[in-house]
């Protein structure tokens, strides 16, 4: 599917996540038509302790993949350093090496690394660039090749219906999973607490530096040392990044940017296919298979009835009910209210 749509061939891509070698056979065996991971270490944006692949692991997986009729996506999505940018030079060789589908990346000199050394690598452009304008796009189309843009979680799909009649790179959009309050690629909020962001070092909120404390009946999460919640007894407690805290301003206490909840956008999907998307992606490279095995399966049964012509939005409702942050959902900035 991937690179194939066209008029007679409307279907949505399903881009699933792996953030480990078993989560990547479970969202192949459940029917994934794409799966996106990253190389264990700083490259991707997703750098966590105890997830992603060895480059070994990644060229089992294509392998495995494959067989299943999937294709794997590797991001590389994270800005490289200034005088040291050899280790996105050898993720980007190990990718193209590895016969993965598409490399995702963000940065101008990991992009025009891969168009140079590797020219028959297809290119994502990794939603860290935040490229969400015609203008945008087209640079990185005609500087670099791209072939598909994964546009920023803060666009309407009217928006979404006006920038696909200026371009012609394949869209990729976000409809399920931890919803971003902030542009892609803008963020700094969790190096204020800890040093470390996800456009640099691939972390936000690293695990390392999350604690959770007792004081009498309330439960505190902190961030880097900084508190960032408190729950009563009995009430689920969240993760604590800074942009999901409740803090106290002018006197009253509230979420300042967006309540701890989950993106799904699963009702939306005909739109989004009307619209001109090509793929539609789900987030979670931290999950486990358990997990990614659920939520892949839900969104085929939604894809392929879209297909097919009928709308399966009840079932898979009840498929995804225990699987969103804190047992509540929203279509995020797909359906801007405040407008």
């Amino acid at each position: 599917m991937l690179g194939q749509r066209n008029d007679n061939n409307p279907s949505l891509e399903l881009v699933c996540p792996a953030g480990t070698p078993s989560a990547l056979k479970a969202a192949a065996e459940a029917g994934a038509h794409s799966i996106y991971c990253g190389l264990r270490n700083e490259t991707n944006a997703r750098n966590f302790p105890g997830l992603n692949f060895s480059e070994k692991e990644l060229n089992a997986g294509v392998r495995l993949a494959h067989k299943h009729g999937s294709h794997v996506l590797v991001a590389v999505n994270t800005f490289a350093r200034a005088g040291d940018t050899q280790i996105w030079k050898r993720a980007v060789d190990a990718v193209s090496a590895s016969g993965a589908d598409a490399i995702i990346a963000a940065d101008i000199a990991v992009l025009d690394y891969a168009k140079e050394k590797h020219p028959d690598l297809r290119l994502h452009l990794s939603v860290q660039a935040a490229a969400a304008t015609p203008e945008s796009i087209s640079f990185y189309q005609d500087t670099f090749g791209v072939q598909r843009v994964v546009l920023p979680r803060v666009m309407s799909v009217e928006e979404i219906v006006k920038l696909h009649k200026e371009i012609t790179v394949e869209t990729e959009v976000f409809v399920f999973g931890g919803l971003c309050v902030m542009t892609e690629g803008r963020c700094a909020l969790s190096s204020y607490a800890t040093g470390k962001s996800p456009n640099l070092t691939g972390v936000c909120s690293p695990p390392s530096d999350v604690s959770y404390d007792e004081d009498g009946s309330r439960l505190f999460a902190r961030l880097g040392g900084f508190t960032i919640d408190g729950f009563e007894e009995g009430e689920t407690a969240g993760y604590p990044t800074l942009c999901k805290g409740r803090f106290k301003a002018e006197g009253e206490t509230s979420y300042l940017f967006e309540d701890p909840v989950s993106l799904n956008a699963a009702s939306l999907l005909p739109r989004l296919q009307k619209a001109g998307v090509t793929a539609v992606k789900i987030e979670g490279r931290q999950r486990g298979k358990a997990y990614i095995s659920q939520v892949v399966k839900a969104f085929r049964t939604a894809v392929d009835a879209l297909d097919a012509g009928g709308n399966a939005e009840e079932e898979v409702s009840a498929m995804l009910s225990a699987m969103t942050e804190g047992g509540r959902e929203t279509t995020g900035a797909y359906k801007k209210i405040w407008r």
